[in-house]
């Protein structure tokens, strides 16, 4: 059937909106992608939110939360209808959504994750059956509710030698490690442009780092950089997950524009070799897709740090930047036929399970 998948990441840059053909098992044809970028008002109010999430014991009510949550609703409904139009399909066409909404607050060591956007609302607005909430049931079920993209990597990667790893970098790190028997292993393995992103809002007045430019000039303070790794959750066995307010940009203050870009680099870089050590296979080559993989600095301290070939998997033939959309699409249709999301090696999950909550129009 014809899927749409919707992400709203940890860099809380916008909304990626994807279409593909899919089966939700080995048949994947991307057919339409769009990428609509949040107002620089809204992304303060989105990150406002995550912050007031991240102060709560549990999900609930909170006033300004309850507000985000509507307008990210909304902006979703016009990222659908902007996808429709270039696509030139019609809402009748698609099978269902994958509404991922944004993750607010993720805190599986107490039991919960919270993800916002209203999945009924969506449905309603185009006719179309929406499936959200796709982590709650895994955390529920004692799994750490991320990362969820392992399979779909693992549907597009079934021809490729293996051992191999593809990496995303979003504001958060996850890598997918399939081995040599198509076992999966997944975790999250830190930050990637997360911190990057708020040490150039606030000491660069500029949203990003981009291409890597501000951080080739700078000289990683490997000092800092080690007291960042002591951190013991990266000693810490997979599965596991984290939240992108699980570190601060506290441990670079003092330094340069440029060393500071530079040592935040070096540390999400570092945190993926981190990574490996994990692993029972190392991978022979990195894929690496995210908006990360345009940072030309962090794709060369990969390289350095791992000792791995590190490439973007858009040499594959796959569109980096839509790849997490495309999944949720992937995963909506898994999800109509019961078929499993998250599994004991990815997210640690009891068994292999199916997720997600399914709205359908009024």
């Amino acid at each position: 059937m014809l899927a749409i998948g919707l992400m709203s990441g940890t860099s809380r840059d916008g909304i990626d909106a994807a279409l593909i053909e899919t089966d939700g098992e080995g048949h994947v044809v991307p057919v339409a992608f769009h990428a609509m970028a949040y107002a620089e008002g809204f992304r303060a109010r989105l990150a406002e939110a995550c912050l007031r999430a991240m102060a709560m014991q549990a999900p609930g009510f909170e006033p300004l939360v309850r507000a985000v949550e509507e307008e990210l609703t909304a902006l979703h409904v016009e990222a659908v209808a902007d996808l429709l139009g270039r696509s030139g399909r019609q809402a009748e066409e698609i099978g269902v959504i994958g509404f991922h909404g944004h993750t607010v607050a993720h805190r599986p060591e107490r039991g919960w994750t919270w993800q916002i956007g209203d999945g009924q609302a969506l449905a309603g607005a185009f006719g179309i059956d929406v499936v959200g909430d796709l982590r709650s049931a895994d955390v529920h079920a004692g799994g750490q509710g991320a990362p969820l993209l392992p399979v779909y990597h693992r549907a597009l990667a079934h021809g490729l030698p293996k051992p191999v790893a593809v990496l995303n970098l979003g504001g958060v790190a996850n890598i997918t490690a399939i081995g040599s028997d198509g076992d999966l292993v997944a975790f999250d393995t830190g930050m990637a442009s997360g911190l990057i992103d708020n040490w150039m809002q606030e000491a660069g007045a500029r949203p990003y780092d981009e291409g890597g430019a501000t951080a080739a000039r700078g000289r990683v303070d490997e000092g800092r950089l080690a007291a960042l790794l002591a951190d013991p959750w990266f000693a810490v066995p997979p599965p596991k997950s984290i939240d992108r307010e699980a570190f601060s940009i506290d441990a670079v203050r003092g330094l340069g524009l440029e060393d500071g870009a530079a040592t935040l680099t070096a540390f999400s870089a570092a945190a993926v070799a981190r990574a490996l050590d994990h692993l029972a296979e190392r991978p022979a080559c990195i894929y690496v897709a995210g908006g990360g993989r345009h940072n030309a600095t962090m794709m060369a301290m990969l390289a350095e740090r791992t000792g791995v070939e590190v490439r973007p998997v858009d040499e594959l033939g796959w569109d980096g930047d839509a790849l997490e959309a495309q999944g949720f699409a992937y995963m909506a249709v898994r999800r109509l036929r019961d078929l499993p999301i998250s599994f004991p090696g990815t997210t640690g999950a009891p068994t292999p399970m199916t997720g997600g909550v399914l709205f359908r129009p009024a």
